[in-house]
């Protein structure tokens, strides 16, 4: 009898084992996970974010530059008058590469800011999404469209904060011409050009602006993405959804609809932003400082001037320069950066989505 008893323990022990170890590989596979595990998912997010801001920002640089070419340039010696126009007067007089100057820094900033945005957005809504949960009582709430534009906001100065510097000299590398009377030989020839001329503060010129317009273009950015695509696929119109999943050229135009509201909200205080960090540029290029009896230097005390100063001498339409451009390039920069975004995480095995 005793052996029996003892069998009968051992075999009640190793059911026992099993049926932990099911419970673990369970627990395993609803998501708790080994810290080398979120760590890595982390840095696939990271990845992701990443390359999503430096493609779609390539895709779109030529515009990119015309657009910041048109915000600052000098209102007395127009060189750049429109879209195509301006396009034309870069390659006839700086060729190929013209069309491309300043993409180097904008990459170098963007790639870690896109990587923080989409990182910082999924960890704020996550955040806000728990908060919301336990106020309401409910753990089946969702976010609303408010509590994503909440999220979006976070995520956008958070990332701007990081990289500002890098955005600051994009702005004066893009800006300079072959006839600029000195050289940004590259980004950290620029970086310590503006320190040692300018000191530490100079590179965060602009940055309240910059913080201001930040709220309402990557929050709507997030929140009218999201919105719509919970609503399409909660209202399944007919062939845009299948299995509960939309198509790229979907996502694509929700992206472009997202980026479209974003930049006509936020538009004026690019406008402002990109003036302020001209200022005091000892060598500025003639495109803005003008050239020969026109030559004056943007000088502004700080924001709410410089949009006084803009709008009483050359209009309200000012706040709006270079809109066409722009227009037309985050209309595809924001899509793609979005799709390549959950393409790059599909293929990196990556399970945290935007939307969760």
């Amino acid at each position: 009898m005793a052996t029996e008893d003892v069998k009968s323990n051992t075999s009640q022990s190793a059911v026992s084992t099993i049926v932990n170890l099911a419970e673990e590989a369970k627990l395993a596979r609803e998501g708790v996970k080994a810290p080398s595990y979120a760590i890595l998912s982390i840095c696939k997010s990271l990845v992701a974010g990443g390359v999503a801001g430096g493609v779609s920002r390539t895709a779109v640089a030529p515009l990119e530059r015309l657009k910041i070419l048109l915000q600052v340039q000098n209102p007395r010696n127009i060189k750049y008058n429109g879209t195509i126009q301006g396009l034309k007067y870069i390659w006839k007089t700086e060729g190929f590469g013209g069309l491309f100057k300043g993409n180097g820094a904008n990459c170098a900033r963007i790639v870690p800011n896109s990587a923080v945005k989409f990182f910082s957005y999924e960890r704020a809504s996550k955040g806000i999404l728990y908060l919301y949960q336990q106020r309401t009582d409910n753990e089946d709430a969702q976010l609303t469209p408010l509590l994503r534009l909440g999220a979006g906001a976070c995520a956008g100065i958070i990332a701007m904060s990081a990289t500002y510097p890098m955005d600051m000299v994009r702005g004066r590398l893009t800006v300079q011409t072959e006839s600029s009377p000195y050289q940004y030989r590259g980004i950290f020839h620029a970086l310590s050009t503006v320190l040692r001329q300018e000191g530490p503060r100079a590179l965060y010129k602009g940055w309240l602006p910059s913080v201001i317009g930040v709220i309402p273009y990557v929050g709507l950015n997030f929140a009218v993405y999201e919105s719509l695509k919970d609503w399409l696929i909660k209202s399944k119109p007919v062939g845009l959804v299948e299995d509960s999943e939309l198509s790229v050229t979907t996502r694509l135009a929700c992206g472009a609809a997202a980026g479209t509201v974003g930049q006509t909200v936020a538009y004026p205080l690019d406008v402002i932003r990109r003036r302020m960090q001209m200022v005091g540029w000892k060598d500025a290029a003639s495109v803005v400082n003008g050239a020969g009896r026109n030559k004056a230097p943007l000088e502004y005390t700080g924001m709410i001037d410089a949009f006084r100063k803009t709008v009483k001498h050359e209009g309200f339409g000012a706040l709006y320069k270079g809109l066409v451009p722009n227009s037309v390039k985050v209309v595809p920069s924001i899509a793609i950066a979005f799709v390549t975004y959950e393409v790059v995480k599909d293929i990196l095995g990556v399970e945290i989505r935007i939307s969760d």
